[in-house]
């Protein structure tokens, strides 16, 4: 596994790449072999309870799934793990934070209904990401009566990356609203979590030039913050239609060798005179001509990509374009390459 000793698993990306999806499959990979993992929701799209055709999810961790070796086709133990998931709501947080802190109880439910906790996550947004990005640290580094800790692994499906560095960097965000007292306090210990060796940031892109470009920036971002780097997750791979001699020959003039081809193939039919078979494929020589020449520059373009993100010198995990969408079992087998790669 390439994050031994990694509890706090961030995951971004810009969007529409499918960060939500490999957030979930990468929790469930890492919740194989008997272990327990949480996924955490910080948006409120209820995007994990959709991807496990489950209801909305409320303000309390809840087991979603478990998953063993065999489930994600690998060979192991038999042993299942548990993925538990958790949409955190922001005025459920703050009333959480209030009540451990000022011990306010029933007089921070009056302050809901007033208006208050928008209020204040709206003048100060940076107090809502300090209570966002401190319940995953919190479960992260949580121990139970018997001094373990809760879950081996916490997954935290983030905001895009245009906003990541920002909503991960909270110590900064609160500078200016609180240079002491416990929301202060609250913003050094998560960002103590945050720097540590038992935080890494994965990004999901996909093989295309402006998710790659902002993967880009969003790691040199995420280091200049003192961040630490995790994996490239490059989705939605599509397999190679042609080989390498194939894409190299599909700029050039190779008409009448592709119509050979097809008449030999019996395109043309087999009782007509030569004349007749090589008339007949005509119609289909430019459309796979001009689908040879766009798959050859699609794959150029890949290769391009590739080199980018190559050149991060980050690990890098790629996960195949599912043609029906992503469903469950989908979800299951985008774990099982993460775990095959090595990712957990």
């Amino acid at each position: 596994m390439d994050w031994e000793g990694v509890r706090l698993h961030v995951v971004s990306g810009k969007g529409g790449t499918g960060k939500t999806t490999l957030a979930a499959a990468l929790a469930l990979a890492l919740a194989a072999e008997g272990r327990r993992t949480l996924l955490i929701e910080v948006e409120g799209r209820q995007g994990i309870a959709e991807l496990f055709g489950i209801a909305a999810l409320p303000y309390e961790e809840r087991r979603v799934a478990s998953v063993s070796p065999a489930q994600l086709g690998l060979s192991g133990p038999r042993t299942s793990g548990d993925v538990f998931a958790l949409a955190i709501d922001t005025e459920q947080a703050l009333l959480e934070y209030l009540d451990m802190f000022y011990k306010l109880g029933r007089a921070g439910k009056a302050l809901q209904k007033v208006g208050f906790v928008d209020f204040a996550t709206t003048i100060a947004p940076g107090v809502r990401d300090v209570l966002l990005t401190g319940k995953a640290c919190e479960a992260a580094r949580r121990k139970g009566p018997d001094g373990r800790r809760v879950y081996d692994a916490v997954v935290m499906d983030a905001p895009p990356t245009g906003r990541l560095t920002r909503f991960l960097n909270v110590n900064s965000e609160v500078a200016g609203l609180a240079r002491f007292g416990p929301i202060h306090s609250q913003a050094q210990a998560v960002m103590g979590v945050l720097k540590s060796p038992e935080t890494a940031v994965h990004l999901v892109t996909l093989l295309e030039e402006m998710p790659v470009q902002e993967t880009v920036d969003g790691f040199t971002e995420l280091r200049e913050a003192g961040l630490p780097a995790g994996g490239v997750l490059v989705n939605m791979v599509r397999p190679p239609v042609l080989d390498a001699a194939a894409v190299a020959a599909a700029h050039g003039d190779h008409r009448e060798e592709v119509a050979q081809a097809l008449v030999e193939a019996g395109l043309g039919g087999r009782s007509r005179s030569a004349a007749t078979r090589r008339a007949a494929v005509e119609p289909l020589l430019d459309p796979l001509l001009a689908q040879a020449r766009e798959h050859s520059e699609r794959v150029a373009l890949e290769r391009e990509q590739r080199a980018e993100l190559a050149a991060l010198d980050l690990p890098g995990y790629e996960l195949p374009l599912l043609s029906g969408g992503v469903d469950l079992g989908g979800l299951y087998r985008l774990a099982g390459e993460l775990k095959r790669q090595g990712a957990a």
